[in-house]
């Protein structure tokens, strides 16, 4: 059994697929913060791109955990098997955290696509050219007293989580959650109507 958790969010609010797809009202999340929260695109990409600096990872968890389902999200019932469970510090090259993120793999298939776990995933499946889709099943907006210590902020935080596709099967759940220090260059979130 794991002896580390991991963090997930206490939500004061939180939706489903049907609001992914359709977005929110922008008085609730702004236009920039959606298209990083709602849209398929590479996260630790688009943080990259905002700061101008590499985004690099601090593994701080890799637990097998066989077939609980560890208090994730729903999704976790797509993948089978025996996983492994990942948890992560997103982070500039500078060393400022921008994210936080589990991730569950099956363990057997989890070599094929994070050859070097030290990296970022974004990172490792482009290395190898891996075709995805990011199919994004929840978006949440709530509290938690570990990321406010480790973000070095309050919260409420924004996170979401997805299921990664691959040759018409799932690879990966995975949970990010995302500091507010990335108001800076996002802006503000928008969302007085949740607090």
């Amino acid at each position: 059994m794991p002896t580390t958790e991991w963090h997930a969010l206490h939500p004061l609010w939180q939706a489903g697929e049907e609001v992914i797809q359709l977005g929110l009202p922008h008085q609730q999340l702004a236009p920039p913060w959606q298209m990083l929260l709602l849209g398929d695109g590479s996260p630790t990409r688009h943080m990259q791109l905002l700061t101008g600096e590499a985004i690099e990872v601090d593994v701080i968890d890799m637990s097998l955990i066989g077939e609980s389902s560890d208090g994730a999200p729903e999704p976790i019932s797509a993948l089978s098997g025996a996983l492994l469970r990942r948890q992560v510090w997103l982070r500039t090259a500078s060393g400022q955290r921008t994210a936080y993120a589990t991730s569950w793999w099956e363990a057997n298939h989890v070599d094929e696509y994070l050859q070097n776990r030290s990296m970022p995933i974004w990172a490792n499946l482009a290395r190898s050219r891996t075709e995805l889709y990011r199919d994004i099943q929840g978006v949440q907006y709530g509290h938690s007293s570990a990321l406010e210590l480790a973000f070095g902020q309050s919260g409420p935080f924004w996170g979401r989580h997805y299921l990664f596709w691959h040759h018409g099967r799932p690879i990966t759940l995975i949970y990010e959650v995302f500091s507010p220090y990335l108001t800076k260059y996002l802006g503000a979130t928008g969302l007085d109507c949740l607090q």
